[in-house]
C-alpha cells in the first residue's frame, strides 16, 4: 500500500467494475450519485474492526469483504427494501499487501452483487488496524417499510435462514478446532454469512407480514426489539429451532445448540411475524407465536442468561 499509493489503489480496485443500474455516477468524482426511484432511500451503516469483529488468522480478506457487505445489506432488506449501492471506507496499515486489498475488494463486490447492488464509492485512510465502514442504500420499490413495531397478538413468528451456525463456528475457532471435519459448515457460516435476501424480497404485498428484523444480535435480542416496539409478547418453540448440523459440533465442543440458535446472530437470518391462518411464504418456517404481554420466552419460560450480542455490555462487549 505504501508503494502503490491511495489513488493508484482506488483506480486498481475499480478497474473493470460495472455499476448497478441505480448508481448514476460511481467512483471518480467528489461523490457518487444514486437514483431514488421511489423518491426515498433506506440507509444504514455498520463498521467492522480488526480483532473485534474479525480476525485475520480466522478469515481471509475476501471473507471479510463479503461479511462487511452482508451485514449492511441484511439491514436494508430487513426494511423490505432492495439494496442498490454501498459506500465503503477502508482503513489499513501502510504495509498491507496490495494483493490483500484486491481480494478484499473482490469479496465486497461479490456480496454486493449477490444482494443486488454495487460499490458506488468510498474512502481510503492509513490506520494501525484494518477497519471497514460500510454505508448501504436501498430502494423501497414503492412499498412501505416493514418495521419492528407491527407485530400483533395471534401472529405467527417465522424465520428465514438457519440461526446458530455462525455462533457454532465461532465456538470452533475459540476452541482451536476449526479444521476438524465436522466443523467445516459452521466455520464457513461464521466466516461468510449468507443472508437469504430473496426470502424477503420475493414477498408480495399481501403476504401477511406485519413485523420484520435482521437477526444480527441473536433471536432473543432481535425478537425482543419487536416485542418491545410492538407492545406484545413472543414465545418461541425450541423444537422448531433444532438444527441437526449443530449436534455433532455441540458433542465435540460441549456446546448447547439451542443456546447458539437463540443467542447467535451473525448468520443474518430474518425473523418476522405473519398474519395467522395462512401458509407461510417460501423460505420461511414457523418458530413461535405472538401474544399479549411483553418480552420473549422459550417454551413459555424466561431464558436465563444473555439474550445476545451487545457492543458495550459486560458479558458480550467492552
Amino acid at each position: 500500500m505504501r508503494e502503490l499509493g491511495e489513488f493508484a489503489l482506488i483506480a486498481r480496485i475499480n478497474r473493470g467494475r460495472v455499476q448497478a443500474p441505480d448508481v448514476l455516477v460511481g467512483p471518480g468524482d467528489d461523490a457518487a450519485v444514486v437514483g431514488a426511484p421511489s423518491g426515498r432511500f433506506v440507509v444504514t451503516t455498520d463498521m467492522l474492526v480488526q480483532d473485534r469483529h474479525f480476525r485475520l488468522d480466522w478469515s481471509g480478506p475476501g471473507d471479510i469483504g463479503r461479511k462487511a457487505i452482508a451485514q449492511n445489506a441484511a439491514d436494508v432488506v430487513a426494511m423490505g427494501a432492495v439494496p442498490t449501492a454501498f459506500v465503503v471506507a477502508l482503513g489499513c496499515p501502510a504495509d498491507t499487501p496490495v494483493a490483500f486489498v484486491d481480494e478484499l475488494a473482490d469479496g465486497l463486490w461479490a456480496e454486493a452483487r449477490r444482494a443486488g447492488g454495487s460499490i458506488a464509492g468510498g474512502d481510503l485512510v492509513r490506520s494501525p488496524l484494518l477497519v471497514l465502514s460500510v454505508t448501504a442504500f436501498g430502494d423501497p420499490a414503492g412499498r412501505e417499510p416493514v418495521l419492528r413495531s407491527g407485530a400483533r397478538p395471534g401472529d405467527v413468528v417465522a424465520v428465514a435462514g438457519v440461526p446458530g451456525r455462525s455462533a457454532a463456528g465461532l465456538a470452533a475457532f475459540v476452541a482451536g478446532r476449526a479444521d476438524e471435519p465436522e466443523m467445516i459448515d459452521v466455520v464457513a457460516a461464521h466466516r461468510v454469512p449468507r443472508p437469504p435476501y430473496r426470502a424477503v424480497l420475493d414477498l408480495v404485498a399481501d403476504s401477511g407480514i406485519h413485523a420484520l428484523t435482521d437477526v444480527s444480535d441473536g433471536l432473543l435480542a432481535d425478537l425482543g426489539h419487536i416485542a418491545e416496539l410492538s407492545g406484545v409478547a413472543v414465545d418461541l418453540d425450541s423444537a422448531t429451532l433444532r438444527d441437526p448440523l449443530l449436534d455433532p459440533v455441540a458433542a465435540a465442543l460441549g456446546g448447547e445448540p439451542l443456546a447458539w440458535a437463540l443467542r447467535g446472530g451473525e448468520d443474518h437470518a430474518f425473523a418476522a411475524t405473519f398474519e395467522p391462518n395462512r401458509p407461510l411464504p417460501p423460505g420461511w418456517r414457523a418458530i413461535g407465536s405472538v401474544g399479549p404481554g411483553h418480552g420473549v420466552t422459550v417454551d413459555g419460560a424466561a431464558w436465563s442468561g444473555s439474550a445476545g450480542w451487545e457492543s458495550f455490555s459486560a458479558e458480550t462487549g467492552e
